[in-house]
């Protein structure tokens, strides 16, 4: 496991004759097994999560201060649904990523960024792929179908991510509604589906996709939003019943 930019300021720090102060670090994570071992998923707030996996760590959709992540290790893999503010921020990810960070985005993101993470970064566009140290990368659809919200995600935009690690399949829905390529899922083993209105869909409707494509497990996220948008992760739990083991990240606290 590699050190955390804390735990290497730590040695650092010791190896100069500093005292260093104990820092207790985030919780453990949620650890879901695949066959290189486990992948485990750290949430971070709203959208953004980490998850140290057997081919690297990868954030997902990483935004807000970069010392959210400080006690998490760097990013190997980086990947960008869409270009809305709670979802995308250049500034946090110029200060996340290494010489060695790898970067995937929606095309229009692509487009969006500085010369120096444009470099590192691969655009991919709905149906297709990419890979990574192994890991397979689907790009599928993420978009609004109710008429007043298809300004906010319109199709063909943004994207969702199938990955593909050994024994473990993992989708993260970006921002969308229950679209047909949602409940066409199959065989998924830990998905991520938001849920927040205007924006994306309400409780009901994303309960109702996860009972028909019926991951393993599944967190919901990205439940918050403006205008008393705000959905109940735990009514979410009860419409899903036996379809899934939901999963409660402290996305808020």
């Amino acid at each position: 496991m590699p050190l955390t930019r804390r735990q290497f300021a730590a040695v650092t720090a010791a190896a100069a004759g500093v005292t260093v102060l104990p820092f207790a670090g985030r919780a453990a994570g949620d650890a879901f097994g695949a066959t290189g071992g486990d992948v485990i998923v750290h949430p971070i707030a709203h959208a953004s999560f980490v998850m140290e996996t057997p081919v690297g760590v990868i954030y997902s959709d990483p935004v807000g201060e970069a010392a959210q992540y400080a006690d998490l290790p760097a990013p190997d893999l980086i990947l960008i649904t869409h270009e809305h503010g709670d979802h995308f921020n250049a500034e946090t990810l110029t200060a996340l990523t290494g010489d060695d960070t790898r970067l995937i985005t929606n095309p229009a993101v692509h487009g969006m960024l500085p010369e120096a993470l444009k470099a590192r970064a691969k655009a991919i566009a709905n149906g297709e792929e990419a890979d990574f140290n192994d890991l397979s990368i689907r790009a599928i659809p993420a978009h609004n179908t109710t008429p007043e919200r298809l300004k906010f995600h319109p199709e063909g935009r943004d994207n969702g991510y199938v990955l593909g690690f050994d024994g473990l399949t993992v989708y993260i829905s970006g921002d969308t509604e229950d679209i047909p390529e949602m409940r066409a899922l199959e065989g998924i083993d830990l998905a991520f589906v938001c849920m927040n209105l205007p924006f994306t869909m309400d409780v009901k409707a994303a309960a109702s996709a996860v009972a028909e494509f019926k991951p393993t497990y599944v967190y919901p996220y990205h439940y918050r939003g403006r205008d008393g948008g705000t959905q109940d992760p735990t009514e979410f739990a009860d419409l899903v019943g036996d379809a899934a083991e939901v999963k409660m990240g402290n996305w808020y606290g």
